[in-house]
């Protein structure tokens, strides 16, 4: 039997960037991107906060689960308002190394709690079914460019 240790390092593989968002103006929409440069205080173009805030991000696998307690058939990300879109990789589990997206590395800070615009974008229930799916706040650890369909792992 394998240490916990060890088991808590264990990833089937690299996860993927399925999507960026830039919000340009406080409580603007969402603009999808192809690819963005990170700088030490988060996405270039977006209005975003420098910090434990630069970068949000959300797991892809939870975006179905969010639209079946809102009662929807699918969950485009850009009503969501995070920067990033992951998928393959157990962002919780990622939380205590860090994480690696192509060359940017990101420390994951907090979870990223629902804002009460939820309400209004999902309807009644929006706010609570983002609660525990929401997704994570990052801080910038290495800045760079990053693209859509880049590896993303945790940065041990």
């Amino acid at each position: 039997m394998k240490p916990l240790a060890e088991l808590r390092r264990s990833f089937n593989g690299p996860g993927r960037l399925d999507w960026i968002g830039l919000r340009p103006a406080r409580k603007a929409g969402l603009t999808p991107v192809e690819n963005v440069r990170i700088t030490a205080d988060g996405l270039d173009g977006d209005h975003g906060r420098s910090g434990k805030r630069a970068v949000t991000l959300i797991q892809a696998e939870h975006l179905p689960v969010i639209a079946a307690l809102v009662g929807r058939d699918d969950l485009p990300p850009e009503l969501l308002r995070r920067n990033l879109v992951i998928s393959g990789l157990n962002l919780t589990a990622t939380r205590e190394f860090g994480l690696r997206i192509g060359s940017v590395r990101l420390s994951i800070e907090v979870p990223c709690a629902p804002c009460s615009r939820m309400e209004q974008v999902l309807g009644t229930g929006g706010y609570t079914a983002l609660r525990g799916h929401g997704g994570w706040c990052c801080s910038v650890l290495e800045p760079g460019v990053i693209a859509l369909g880049d590896p993303v792992c945790p940065d041990f």
